[in-house]
């Protein structure tokens, strides 16, 4: 729904929030023109003439006492900008991979580009912030966040400081997660949604690697929520997929860091989450 029909979007994350859920979160939210995802209809957040829309989701999933998260999300070469017509960027040059085959091609940023990106997830954080949501996302996920983007062999060919090793591939990151926690303060939660592989991809993710990434900003963010490369991989139904079919690539990552970890298993049974977590039979 998105942009083009905020009121049921409300709505519908309003009903979630009654239902029970604890945190009721947006989808990926772009921050910037340069993040335009059009024909897909994703929220936006690219100045504050959005935040009227965002604090009509707010409203609605606090009216219910459950919490507001929102993922905030650069898609760089993933966005290919039909709307805005701005020029795509991405860590390297490459085409803008939208599922269309859009004939567009992203151009390498530079230095001032990273600067004015961590100053536009900047802004978005802070917006965030003033409409209410008491969680925000750094998103690099699904292969759609310019920030797995970075992480990724795959995607990112550079030789600076951004390029190389995973140290450097990790940096942008990093400097983004410290941005929004400054931004935001104690008032709201900074988590972090990351994908644990990118499967499918040459040269891309893969568990081990994430596994160190992981390891690098252990205590950086307050919470770590771990997901798969992209979507027909990630959102299998368990009618599709055998229950709890993401656990062999989330496991172990508890061991890694004191903050609370989360994942995507499609569990639709509480005795096999009772054995995963530890807590014995449900009974």
């Amino acid at each position: 729904m998105g942009w083009r029909d905020p009121s049921a979007l409300a709505a519908m994350r309003g009903i979630k929030a009654e239902g029970g859920w604890a945190v009721v979160c947006t989808e990926m939210v772009e921050i910037h023109p340069a993040a335009d995802v059009t024909p897909y209809v994703e929220l936006r957040l690219w100045s504050d003439q959005d935040l009227p829309v965002h604090s009509h989701i707010v409203d609605a999933i606090h009216a219910h006492g459950s919490l507001a998260g929102i993922e905030l999300c650069h898609s760089g070469g993933t966005a290919v900008n039909l709307w805005s017509r701005e020029i795509p960027i991405a860590p390297s040059d490459r085409p803008a991979s939208s599922s269309f085959d859009d004939p567009v091609h992203a151009r390498a940023m530079d230095k001032e580009d990273i600067r004015n990106l961590r100053l536009a997830h900047r802004a978005a954080a802070l917006r965030a912030k003033k409409a209410g949501y008491d969680l925000v996302y750094v998103y690099a996920g699904h292969g759609l966040g310019i920030f797995q983007q970075f992480l990724s062999r795959a995607t990112n060919r550079r030789s600076d400081e951004y390029g190389g090793s995973l140290e450097n591939r990790v940096r942008l990151l990093r400097e983004v997660i410290e941005d929004t926690k400054d931004a935001v303060g104690a008032t709201c939660a900074v988590p972090v949604r990351l994908s644990m592989s990118e499967i499918g991809v040459a040269g891309g993710l893969e568990r081990a690697e994430v596994m160190d990434a992981i390891a690098f900003m252990a205590e950086l963010p307050d919470l770590w929520d771990l997901c798969l490369s992209s979507w027909q991989y990630d959102s299998q139904t368990s009618r599709f997929a055998e229950e709890g079919f993401q656990e062999p690539y989330i496991k172990g990552v508890k061991a890694l860091t004191t903050k609370p970890v989360v994942g995507v298993g499609r569990y639709t049974s509480p005795d096999s989450w009772c054995a995963l977590s530890g807590a014995g039979s449900w009974t």
